[in-house]
């Protein structure tokens, strides 16, 4: 799941887990995997339910941003990859 609203990066693992039963209306804790990105768009956490406890990813990017796809509908949809290599 791709959270498709900016959260606000000082959230931790419960904070961001209140943000997905409440805003996303799911269980936090039953092996989502949940994408949260930054306004701006060099920096990405993801927060996984492992079976024991939540796990947070942070990533930022030190040059560039990330390519978010275009927002349709409150949803995103991934592009298809153009530059795979064919067999």
């Amino acid at each position: 799941m791709i959270a498709t609203k900016p959260v606000d990066f000082r959230k931790g693992h419960d904070g961001l887990a209140a943000y997905v039963e409440k805003e996303l209306g799911l269980k936090a804790h039953f092996g989502v995997v949940v994408v949260f990105h930054a306004k701006r768009a060099d920096r990405i956490k993801i927060l996984v339910w492992d079976g024991s406890g939540l796990v947070l990813t942070y990533k930022r990017l030190e040059g560039g941003k990330f390519a978010w796809p275009a927002i349709s509908g409150g949803s995103m949809c991934w592009p298809r990859r153009t530059n795979a290599r064919r067999r």
